[in-house]
């Protein structure tokens, strides 16, 4: 089980959903970078579900640094976080053991660690994990913006209801984003999302949708050609979610209908600066940023558990079986998972600019 991403700066996730803990351990931060532990609350709060469009099972995340944080600032040694869990319902579970549910990864974690694996709550595939992926993409966050670098990301899709794009320059949509539970540009399309979530779980039911992040002020020339593009690394943080099913960068799969004439993106000066006229290619060409903001499409699947008969099979019996999943469950992720996309993103790009700069960048 690899659960380490990263070169210069490395996450590596541990613990399950209803384990006694989970937790990050951060190497590669540097010494000497002050944390902002309400700005990592912020974030939780962030991810935390909210009212009758998500699950009721509340933890409240009392994180604690354990190591490698000394008097406020980073020491230079790994610095280890843990979260307690301390909602957990595990008798939800019991008759699940040995019945897959569609679309989890209980089938596949069975197969690959042979029945022994806790499948409690999805274990250690759980979206529980992701507020470890919060905290550790909140102290990159901090690092980024000690370099006026932004991320930021809202609903740009959810139950077929499209919320508007950012605009060319995002800075200050990205910030009015970054204070929002549901983070969307239109509030009366938000309005409608809400609604379509409430109906789908009157109807035992669950809705997916798109999430739109943008990244403002990263530097022209950073990320390398062929193995180790931007979009590749992010690509591979970003699939690290769980129900991540497709990225796009830039206009994506629209450019495979246009014309080089209208693909292109045209560059000029505007203020002694090269900039481009358009932004297809998302802010990146040859797997190396350009200085235009990076857009980056990232599609979450309905949440997989939902309270409908379903086929299943059982492993024990070797026979097909119906499943009908009780318990806590969110009819829908995607406003929960927008600050966890925000996250792996700010990891990222804080592991490609330390791999460019140097781990001392970090700092500021």
């Amino acid at each position: 089980m690899k659960n380490t991403i990263g070169d210069s700066f490395a996450i590596t996730i541990f613990g399950e959903s209803h384990g006694e803990y989970i937790g990050c351990v951060i190497d590669g931060l540097a010494a000497g970078i002050k944390l902002d532990l309400a700005k990592i609350n912020h974030d939780l709060t962030l991810r935390r579900p909210a009212g009758v469009i998500s699950t009721s099972r509340i933890e409240n995340d009392d994180f604690k640094i354990i190591s490698g944080y000394f008097n406020g600032y980073t020491t230079g040694s790994a610095l280890t976080i843990i979260i307690p869990n301390a909602n957990t319902r595990s008798k939800d579970y019991e008759s699940l053991k040995y019945l897959p549910r569609p679309s989890h990864a209980d089938y596949a974690a069975n197969m690959k660690y042979h029945g022994y694996q806790d499948y409690r709550g999805g274990g250690h595939f759980s979206g529980r994990l992701t507020a470890a992926l919060v905290i550790a993409g909140s102290i990159a966050k901090q690092i980024l913006e000690n370099h006026n670098i932004l991320v930021g990301s809202h609903i740009q899709r959810l139950a077929g209801i499209d919320d508007e794009l950012f605009a060319n320059n995002p800075i200050e949509q990205i910030k009015a984003m970054n204070d929002k539970l549901f983070a969307v540009l239109d509030n009366n399309k938000g309005d409608l999302m809400v609604e379509a979530i409430k109906n789908a779980a009157a109807n035992k039911d669950s809705v997916g949708g798109i999430i739109e992040t943008a990244v403002v002020g990263m530097p022209e020339g950073i990320g390398e050609p062929w193995f180790d593009t931007v979009e590749g690394i992010l690509g591979k943080m970003i699939f690290s979610v769980p129900a991540v099913k497709g990225i796009e960068f830039g206009a994506g799969f629209k450019m495979s209908d246009l014309k080089g004439s209208e693909a292109n993106d045209p560059f000029a000066y505007e203020h002694e600066k090269v900039i481009t006229l358009s932004n297809n290619s998302g802010g990146i060409n040859g797997g190396i940023t350009n200085g235009m903001p990076i857009i980056i499409h990232t599609a979450i699947k309905p949440t997989a558990s939902i309270a409908k008969p379903q086929k299943t099979v059982n492993l024990i019996k070797k026979e097909n079986a119906i499943l009908e999943i009780s318990g806590r469950h969110d009819p829908a992720i995607v406003h929960r998972a927008r600050i966890v996309i925000d996250s792996v993103v700010a990891i990222g790009l804080v592991d490609i600019c330390s791999m460019h700069y140097g781990t001392d960048w970090q700092r500021g």
